[in-house]
């Protein structure tokens, strides 16, 4: 039922060589893969091309999130550091544990660059460290046993995703447009789809889901959740992206079966091969996660041709296919 995101890879374009504005304006005319049906005239407006910068930070190295804006941000008495970038409709980025990685910050400016408004909330770990695997187990721990999350829960929704709508409501307020964009990666991958029971999101991706942890067939989201979101995807014509590896151990086909029985064909999986997974990775995926795992971050690689660089490339213009107002006569 998941397709293999493999062959497309040969027209990823890596993008400190390349200007995302062309890009998006070539694939705006067309039937999009992710789309069943609606078809979308509309070409990005304030996608730039200075991606140099983003290439440039050393993703092994501390990074100072320097060029984000960090906020504090209450919600229902409860508050949290959003870093926040860019311009354009909004985008909320969800940290893969252990934190906010520097691979992380790198797919957050990606995301930038390509014409949107990052919102990157700080859920666990220390924001921009490249923790040891020691480190970064003791992160995972602490976030298993947190009120705010469920680890081990087939079908229960982790309370924060309350508190990431109101998020995205508050980020659509501020930055306009027709809606607001979600990825959530590894622990929080499942979160986007909680997130749907806000009307201001429109454009939900699933990356490497791992929760629950210790059931493999598990979806980490209430079932009355999973109906009204499958619901709304029904009856707004929207869909749900989603990408694993083929032999993640943390991020098994049982989830992406039970995905796509819950939610149909609105659940569009990309399942990429081991093989196009970057076996360099920082300490707590070499030891920790110890499989290939994180599409868009750790084990990206960041070169023409790559299938990880066409999964990135897919999400990019899936998020300006849903949230850049279209033209009048679309």
């Amino acid at each position: 039922m998941a397709a293999t995101l493999v062959g497309c890879a040969s027209s990823s374009t890596r993008m400190v060589k390349s200007c995302m504005a062309d890009k998006a304006r070539k694939m705006s005319g067309q039937t999009l893969p992710f789309l069943p049906s609606r078809r979308s005239n509309t070409s990005p407006d304030g996608l730039r091309c200075d991606m140099a910068m983003t290439g440039d930070r050393d993703t092994n190295r501390h990074d100072a999130l320097d060029d984000f804006d960090p906020r504090e941000v209450t919600i229902d008495g409860i508050a949290k550091r959003v870093h926040v970038a860019g311009r354009g409709p909004a985008v909320i980025v969800m940290t893969e544990m252990p934190g906010i990685s520097p691979h992380v910050a790198r797919f957050a400016r990606w995301v930038r660059e390509a014409g949107f408004t990052v919102y990157m909330p700080s859920l666990f770990g220390r924001d921009g460290a490249v923790p040891d695997a020691e480190e970064g187990l003791a992160i995972m721990k602490r976030a298993c046993v947190s009120a705010e999350f469920r680890a081990f829960a087939s079908n229960e929704s982790s309370p924060v995703t309350q508190w990431l709508r109101a998020l995205a409501r508050r980020a659509h307020a501020e930055c306009g447009g027709p809606g607001v964009g979600a990825i959530g990666m590894c622990f929080t991958g499942n979160f986007a789809l909680s997130m749907m029971l806000e009307s201001a999101l429109l454009a939900p991706v699933v990356c490497q889901p791992s929760l629950p942890i210790d059931d493999p067939a598990g979806m980490n989201v209430a079932a009355q959740e999973l109906a009204a979101v499958r619901a709304r995807l029904e009856r707004e014509d929207l869909t749900v992206m989603a990408y694993r590896f083929e032999g993640d151990r943390h991020c098994r086909a049982e989830r992406f079966a039970a995905f796509a029985t819950a939610l149909g064909p609105r659940f569009v999986a990309r399942v990429l091969p081991d093989s196009a997974a970057n076996p360099e990775t920082p300490p707590f995926f070499d030891k920790v996660v110890a499989s290939p795992h994180s599409v868009v971050t750790a084990h990206l690689i960041d070169a023409d041709g790559q299938p990880t660089l066409a999964a990135r490339d897919e999400i990019l213009a899936f998020f300006a296919h849903r949230l850049h107002a279209p033209h009048a006569d679309a």
